[in-house]
């Protein structure tokens, strides 16, 4: 049995329709112990703080603000996960740059489910490989649009990345490298995602600066009589 510190990974799941609750747990297995379940952030969010699990497991779409309100509020005091049949980039690189540690499909399979679960339970960003995608358009936006290449690609980071965007395991891409790690396949990924959200919140930003002082000087004019 797969555990953490020697016991079972305590999770805590919410997802707004039982059948997907239900499947989840029996997903799971018993390298994992479903202590608590919620069909709404706050009821995510009540249940986690009283539970204190290893893990959070969260469905995007939620009644109450859905899974970022709950990686909003949870994210500085336990690891959550976003399950999600999402494969918006916008969902993606929100989640992360709230402080989610995964975001995976519900597309996954039970083995890698569990295999990312417990990795995530051990402090491991995890996403699921067909993501990998995404980053790549995203990386080449950045290129073209300015971005400050504060963490360019290496040659090992492309070739981790174009292995996972054709739909390729981390592990079959560990397998296939000179390092055989799996472990520095995801990492790798993860570290890509990181940064691509880190620069989407800086593009954010400056651009809610410069609508604000828009809005100003509008103001300006208009006590000026410009309009």
């Amino acid at each position: 049995m797969s555990t953490v510190a020697g016991r079972a990974v305590r999770v805590v799941v919410a997802d707004d329709h039982q059948i997907w609750r239900a499947g989840i747990r029996a997903d799971l297995g018993e390298s994992f112990a479903v202590v608590g379940e919620a069909e709404d952030a706050p009821g995510a969010i009540e249940t986690a703080r009283r539970e204190r699990p290893d893990l959070v497991l969260c469905d995007l779409n939620m009644p109450g603000g859905g899974g970022m309100a709950v990686v909003q509020a949870l994210a500085a005091e336990l690891p959550v996960v976003v399950l999600t049949v999402s494969e918006s980039e916008r969902d993606l690189l929100d989640v992360v740059a709230a402080g989610a540690v995964g975001y995976l499909l519900k597309s996954t399979r039970s083995d890698d489910l569990r295999a990312s679960l417990m990795r995530a339970a051990e402090g491991e960003p995890v996403f699921s490989p067909q993501l990998a995608a995404l980053l790549i358009g995203e990386y080449r936006r950045l290129a073209t649009t300015g971005g400050d290449g504060s963490l360019p690609l290496s040659e090992r980071e492309r070739e981790v990345l174009a292995h996972v965007a054709r739909g390729e395991s981390y592990r079959t891409v560990g397998d296939a490298s000179c390092t055989g790690a799996v472990e520095s396949t995801a990492s790798t990924v993860a570290q890509v995602i990181d940064e691509v959200a880190s620069t989407r919140i800086t593009e954010r930003g400056a651009t809610r600066a410069d609508d604000r002082a828009s809005e100003a000087a509008m103001e300006d004019r208009k006590r000026e009589g410009y309009f």
